[in-house]
Formats: C-alpha cells, structure tokens, sequence
C-alpha cells in the first residue's frame, strides 16, 4: 500500500522515533508502515489521521505506485 508517511512526518521534522512514540508503537514499525512492508490496523490508521489531521485516505492509497 502506498503512503505518504515519510513525508507528512519530515513537515513536522519528526524523526521515526518520534513519531513511534506518539503512536505508541516502535520505532521499526513506523520504519516498516513507511516503506510499505507492514500496513497498518485499522485503529493506528485512525491514529494517524488524527495525529496528522487528515484523512486516513490522504496518507493511504491502494493504487500501485508509478515509476517514472
């Protein structure tokens, strides 16, 4: 699944660690979300939504990612 979780975490100039902590997660899972080798329970992509104040549909998207 493609996100944008790198990136909405770089505007806020959060590290992983960061970021986990506020989830209450590790570190290694914000790492595996973020390159699209875990995606998340329903209830921690409520989390970051509501963290980022979006919508869990702009950080996730089902749509395979482009090469260019």
């Amino acid at each position: 699944m493609k996100n944008r979780l790198r990136v909405l975490r770089a505007e806020r100039q959060w590290s992983q660690a960061d970021l986990a902590q506020k989830l209450e997660v590790s570190r290694q899972s914000v790492n595996a979300i973020e390159t699209g080798k875990f995606d998340p329970s329903l209830p921690l992509a409520f989390r970051l939504a509501r963290l980022f104040e979006t919508s869990i549909e702009s950080i996730f998207s089902d749509e395979p990612e482009t090469i260019s």
